[in-house]
C-alpha cells in the first residue's frame, strides 16, 4: 500500500498517496475552508434541498484531508457526521497534519472498505458523500452498479448522494448510467471543473428543482451563511444545459 505523504507550496498542505496526485488540500490560513474546486461541488447538494435541518446525518466515504468532515462540522453543527476510510494511516494523517474534528458526539470514523459498509445493514443518510480513490486515481468497487444500488438502499427518502468522478481514464458516462439505474433514473453530473474531476448527483424522494431561478438565490444564501461559493459552478451548468423549469 503506498505511504502518506504531506507537502506544503504557497500556503496549502496537500495529502498523497505515495505519488503527486493530490488526495486533498488544506489552506494553512482558512483550514475549514475548502480548497479543491471539486470538493465545493460535491456539497452542490446543499442546494437542492433547503429544508430546515437538512441534511441531519450524513455519510462520507472517503476521508482524505477531512476537508468534507471540517466544513460539515463547522457551519451544520445540528448533523451527525459518519466517516468510512479503508486506511487507518488516512486518520492518522488527518488528525497530525490536517485539523480532523476530535468531537465523538457528533463524529464517527469507521475503519472499513466503503462499498462493504454500505452493502451491509444500518442507518440511512439524508446525504451521501463518496471520494475513495488510490493512488493511480482508481476508484474500484466505488463505482459499480452494485454499489450505488446499496447507495440508495441507505438513502433515505429526499436524500442525495454525490460522488467524485474523474475524466481522465474512461470518462464518466457509464458511471453517471449506472447511477441512474440504481436511482430510478434520476441522476446527472455537473460539467468537469478544470482538474478533470466530475461530480454526478443522484436524488431519491421528492424531486429537487434545478432551474437557475431557485437556485441561484439559495446560492447567494449559503454563501452569505458559510463562505461556500457554488456561483461559477452555477454558470457552468446553465451553459451546459437548459435549467429552465427543470426538475430531477
Amino acid at each position: 500500500m503506498p505511504r502518506i505523504a504531506i507537502s506544503e507550496e504557497r500556503g496549502v498542505r496537500y495529502l498523497h498517496f505515495g505519488s503527486r496526485w493530490v488526495q486533498g488540500a488544506m489552506r494553512l490560513s482558512r483550514p475549514d475552508a475548502l480548497e479543491l474546486e471539486y470538493t465545493r461541488e460535491m456539497l452542490f447538494p446543499l442546494l437542492l434541498r433547503t429544508d430546515d435541518g437538512w441534511p441531519r446525518r450524513v455519510l462520507m466515504i472517503g476521508l482524505g484531508a477531512a476537508s468534507l468532515l471540517k466544513f460539515l462540522h463547522r457551519h451544520y453543527r445540528h448533523t451527525a457526521l459518519a466517516v468510512v476510510e479503508l486506511r487507518e494511516d488516512v486518520v492518522t494523517a488527518a488528525a497530525q497534519f490536517f485539523r480532523l474534528p476530535d468531537d465523538p458526539d457528533r463524529v464517527t470514523i469507521t475503519i472499513a472498505d466503503g462499498a462493504a459498509f454500505v452493502a451491509a445493514a444500518g442507518p440511512r443518510y439524508d446525504l451521501v458523500l463518496v471520494d475513495g480513490y488510490d493512488a493511480k486515481g482508481r476508484v474500484g468497487s466505488l463505482d459499480t452498479l452494485a454499489f450505488y444500488r446499496h447507495c440508495h438502499a441507505r438513502v433515505r427518502d429526499g436524500g442525495i448522494l454525490a460522488t467524485n468522478l474523474l475524466t481522465r481514464h474512461r470518462g464518466v458516462d457509464a458511471s453517471v448510467d449506472r447511477m441512474r439505474q440504481a436511482f430510478d433514473g434520476r441522476a446527472f453530473a455537473l460539467p468537469a471543473c478544470a482538474s478533470g474531476n466530475v461530480v454526478a448527483l443522484a436524488v431519491r424522494g421528492e424531486p429537487v428543482e434545478l432551474a437557475a431561478a431557485v437556485l441561484r438565490p439559495r446560492a447567494r444564501a449559503l454563501r452569505e451563511a458559510t463562505g461556500l461559493n457554488l456561483d461559477a459552478t452555477l454558470g457552468r451548468l446553465a451553459r451546459a444545459r437548459d435549467l429552465d423549469g427543470l426538475a430531477l
